[in-house]
């Protein structure tokens, strides 16, 4: 199992957007597409609390190309993408990474 951990640092005055995009409709795009998910977090004590955390669980790289590039060519989806950010875009950036579990990882 490989673990890939999202971080959308959030446009200004955006981050309750982001969240509402990804709880009234992104997570619906997902489940279409067999897209699990395993939490999303935001920042309780840190240096930035306009982060936008999760992690999506993957079986191989292969199943993360296939979902995703379908998941993101979706017309339906890039249309209410466009919609959701006809004032602006919800986040400046976002960062990406691929886990991998140690042997001594709880998550496998």
């Amino acid at each position: 199992m490989l673990y890939e951990l999202r971080i959308y640092h959030s446009s200004p005055d955006k981050l309750y957007e982001l969240h509402a995009r990804f709880q009234n409709h992104t997570l619906k795009f997902w489940e279409r597409y067999g897209i699990q998910q395993v939490g999303f977090w935001t920042q309780a004590i840190g240096d930035n609390n306009m982060d936008l955390y999760y992690i999506i669980a993957w079986e191989s790289l292969a199943e993360r190309e296939r979902k995703w590039d379908a998941f993101m060519a979706d017309a339906d989806w890039l249309a209410l993408k466009a919609e959701t950010e006809k004032d602006g875009p919800l986040y400046s950036s976002i960062t990406n990474m691929i886990l991998k579990p140690t042997a001594y990882s709880a998550l496998k």
